[in-house]
């Protein structure tokens, strides 16, 4: 962690910021800005670096301190004509119930996001060294995780932290040096939210041990991230590029190794960190590799193994419910759930999909779903098969099975894509007009 600046402080600071490479001269940012000392001072380095005409400035008012809110609010204001640079005001409604500080944050990224995304600009949050070792204590006491002694990176996407190597009480003596005043939050001193419980206790017990604790977990967690990266690297090596893995690979690599697997793909299907989900390695490599199984790993996720390979989806509640029955035109075409159902007429050829015209009969097809106890005569294979076995032949993931389509002719089954088509309709040497169908998922 870095020491107190002293008097210097304001140019010293300034330069190291400028050197990481964070903000950039003319490079359009979003600065978070609550009022406090932090973000008052990343505010400042902001104009100083990048220039007043790169800045835009956000400032959510969530009400949640009456008069004291609106106080906060005004100091950005002249705080911001101060320094020349646009500021946004964001109002929304209060919250009535659960986590107040998680939707505080929520409220917070998505306004910002909405303000970078039109000018390509980052979002600049002002997280210091100190907020980074609560963090890294917070998580490690609420989740057994490797990315609890991780902490913050300084860039995550468009969302950078330029003072994360700086103390709080580094930037308040940014502040001083630069005459820049600041608003307190009373909130930060409550012991309602367990955050603050953190700062209040467990940092100054830390201190207490050793003098050097809190400059400690910060070398640990950087040393940490170094090794993260070559660990990341050993995941990309076993995935090559995909999102899917073999059930056999997964079972030979080391336990260690396979956690951080299906922790990548567990992220991966939930768009974002997924709680836990490595400590279901074991669980995932333990499932059957011959056709399809399935695995609860939690956070809204499952694991799918289909014919030797696994890869993790989030749980839909609407899956497993069938698309209705549509009718399709000769020639036409029709939505049947993600697919479009295509019936063109071309000339007779002995091909997958291409029917005898006039075996189909004169009225509209049926475009339905597969049902338990459903037989076609396929060609080639002589008699009758249920499509069970013929899905199994054809090695159909159990999962496509019921959105996959089934095209009815005369109350029998004509045709499934990848499948079969029927011995009865298929076109033969008197066959004078045919249809082709056809499948596309979209």
């Amino acid at each position: 962690m870095s020491g107190n600046l002293g008097m210097s402080g304001g140019m010293e600071m300034l330069a190291r910021v400028r050197e990481e490479g964070l903000l950039l001269a003319g490079r359009p940012v979003v600065v978070l800005l609550s009022g406090g000392s932090d973000s008052t001072c990343l505010l400042d380095l902001s104009v100083r670096i990048c220039g007043p005409d790169a800045v835009s400035v956000l400032h959510v008012n969530y009400g949640l301190r009456g008069r004291t809110s609106d106080e906060d609010e005004m100091h950005c204001v002249r705080l911001c004509e101060q320094l020349g640079v646009a500021l946004e005001v964001r109002r929304p409604a209060p919250r009535a119930r659960g986590n107040l500080q998680a939707w505080a944050r929520k409220e917070r990224y998505r306004a910002a996001g909405e303000m970078a995304c039109p000018r390509g600009a980052d979002v600049a949050a002002a997280h210091t060294a100190t907020d980074q070792v609560e963090t890294i204590l917070y998580r490690l006491a609420s989740s057994p995780s490797r990315r609890a002694l991780l902490g913050m990176r300084q860039r995550e996407g468009s969302l950078v932290r330029p003072l994360l190597r700086f103390t709080r009480e580094d930037a308040k003596t940014y502040c001083r040096a630069r005459d820049l005043s600041w608003r307190e939050d009373e909130s930060n001193a409550s012991l309602a939210y367990a955050r603050n419980r953190v700062r209040r206790g467990l940092l100054p017990a830390l201190i207490e041990v050793h003098p050097g604790a809190l400059r400690n977990v910060l070398a640990a967690s950087e040393i940490l991230r170094d090794e993260a990266e070559v660990l990341d690297r050993l995941v990309e090596e076993v995935l090559g590029g995909g999102s899917r893995v073999s059930v056999a690979a997964l079972r030979e690599l080391p336990r260690a190794l396979r956690r951080l697997v299906v922790q990548r793909l567990a992220d991966e299907a939930a768009g974002g960190h997924a709680p836990g989900a490595g400590r279901r390695g074991d669980s995932v490599a333990g499932m059957s590799d011959r056709g399809t199984a399935l695995l609860d790993i939690g956070c809204g996720l499952r694991a799918v193994a289909e014919y030797g390979e696994v890869r993790i989806e989030r749980l839909d509640p609407d899956a497993d419910a069938p698309p209705r029955p549509v009718r399709l035109p000769v020639p036409g075409s029709v939505r049947f759930g993600t697919c479009e159902v295509r019936c063109e007429l071309v000339a007779p050829a002995r091909e997958q999909g291409v029917l005898d015209r006039a075996a189909l009969g004169p009225s509209e097809l049926t475009v339905r779903a597969w049902r338990p106890g459903d037989r076609m005569a396929p060609v080639g294979l002589g008699g009758t098969k249920s499509l069970q076995d013929l899905f199994t032949a054809r090695r159909v993931p159990r999962l496509e099975r019921r959105s996959l389509p089934v095209v009815e002719a005369r109350g029998e089954i004509a045709w499934v894509p990848r499948v079969a088509t029927s011995e009865r309709f298929k076109v033969s040497a008197g066959t004078r007009e045919a249809v082709r169908l056809s499948c596309r998922t979209s």
